[in-house]
C-alpha cells in the first residue's frame, strides 16, 4: 500500500536514466523496522549522512515513542529545503496506515513530498530489481513482489500475533517453547536453553513463561533472542539447526506463493537483518527455493533503504 503526501516538489534539472530531476536537490530515505529507522540523506543522488534511531513502527511501539524517533533521527539527519521523503515500513497494509505514518513524518520536513510504503518494496529495488520477489526475514517477516504488467502481490507480513514465521521474533519464540518444552520433560538445560536463560537473566526455565507474557518485553526483546538459536546451531546443536532449518522453509514458502501468483521464475531477493546475516537461513531458504525451481536467488548486498533512488527516480 503506497501513500504520498501531495505536496508540491520543485522542479529541477533531467538526471539521466530517469524521471527528469528526479534526484536533484534533498531526499531523505527511511527504512522502518521493528527495532531500529535507518535513514541516509540524499543530496543530488549522493549520499552524505547515515543515522539511526529507535523503531518509528506503530506495530512495535507507541505512537508516542515513534514519534520522539523520528524526532531524533531527523535532528541527526539535518534539515533544510527537503524535497523528497521515501520511507518503507512494516505494518502499512493500508492508505490510513501509510497516512498515519506520513503524518508523523511531515512536521520534520515542511514542503516535503512524503511518501509511504511497505518495506518490502525497498528491498527489491536496493537488490537491483524492477521485478521479482523481495522477502525479508528481520524482526517479522514478509514476501512482496511485482511483474511486468505492474502486478504485485503480497505473502506474510501480518505481524508476530498472525504470522512472522521464519522471523526473529520466531526463532526467539521457539527458542523458548523448547526450552519450555525440554523442562516439562524432566530434561537438564541444554546449551540453547542455558545461553536463552542467561540472555533473558533468569534462572529458570519456568521464569521463561512470565517473562514472555510481560508487555514490557516486547516484540524486540523476543527477536533478539534469535541470537542464540544462531550461535546453539553454528556449535551443531540439532535442534537449533532444525529451527533454522524451518525458517528457511517458511521464507521459501512466502517467496514460493507470491512467484506464482504473479507468473514469475525470480529473481527472489532475501534481505532483513536475519537473512542478511545468517548463513545457515541463506542456506535452508536456497535449498527450498532450488527444490521448487527456482534458482535465481540472492541475498541482499546493501542496507535496504538504499533502493530509495531507484524508487524515486523511477523509469525513464
Amino acid at each position: 500500500m503506497t501513500y504520498t503526501e501531495k505536496t508540491p516538489v520543485p522542479p529541477a534539472a533531467p538526471t539521466e536514466g530517469h524521471t527528469p530531476g528526479a534526484l536533484n536537490g534533498i531526499i531523505i530515505g527511511l527504512d522502518i523496522g521493528g527495532t531500529k529507522t535507518h535513514g541516509i540523506r540524499f543530496e543530488d543522488g549522493v549520499p552524505v549522512a547515515d543515522e539511526s534511531a529507535g523503531s518509528s513502527n506503530v506495530q512495535n511501539v507507541s505512537r508516542e515513542d515513534a514519534a520522539r524517533n523520528l524526532a531524533e533521527l531527523f535532528a541527526k539527519i539535518g534539515g533544510g529545503p527537503v524535497a523528497t521523503v521515501y520511507a518503507g515500513s512494516g505494518g502499512i497494509d493500508t492508505e490510513d496506515d501509510a497516512a498515519a505514518l506520513a503524518a508523523l513524518i511531515a512536521p520534520h520536513v515542511p514542503g516535503a513530498r512524503v511518501t509511504v510504503v511497505h518495506d518490502s518494496r525497498l528491498l527489491l529495488a536496493a537488490g537491483h530489481a524492477s521485478t521479482g520477489v523481495a522477502v525479508i526475514a528481520g524482526t517479522g517477516s514478509a514476501a512482496w513482489g511485482r511483474n511486468a504488467d505492474g502486478g504485485e502481490a503480497r505473502a506474510g507480513g501480518w505481524g508476530y500475533l498472525l504470522g512472522d514465521e521464519g522471523s526473529g521474533y520466531w526463532l526467539g519464540r521457539e527458542a523458548v517453547r523448547y526450552s519450555l518444552t525440554q523442562m516439562n520433560k524432566g530434561l537438564a538445560p541444554d546449551s540453547l536453553t542455558t545461553a536463552l536463560l542467561a540472555g533473558c537473566g533468569v534462572a529458570d526455565p519456568n521464569r521463561l513463561i512470565a517473562l514472555f507474557h510481560d508487555p514490557a518485553t516486547g516484540r524486540r526483546f523476543w527477536a533478539q533472542q534469535a541470537r542464540h538459536v544462531v550461535a546453539a546451531a553454528a556449535t551443531g546443536h540439532a535442534p537449533s539447526q532444525a529451527l533454522l532449518e524451518q525458517a528457511g522453509a517458511d521464507l521459501a514458502a512466502l517467496a514460493l506463493q507470491v512467484l506464482r501468483q504473479l507468473g514469475l521464475e525470480g529473481p527472489v531477493i532475501l534481505g532483513g537483518g536475519l537473512g542478511m546475516n545468517v548463513p545457515a537461513l541463506q542456506e535452508a531458504f536456497r535449498g527450498h527455493l532450488a527444490a521448487a525451481g527456482v534458482t535465481e536467488v540472492r541475498v541482499l548486498d546493501q542496507e535496504p533503504v538504499f533502493g530509495v533512488l531507484d524508487l524515486v527516480a523511477g523509469p525513464a
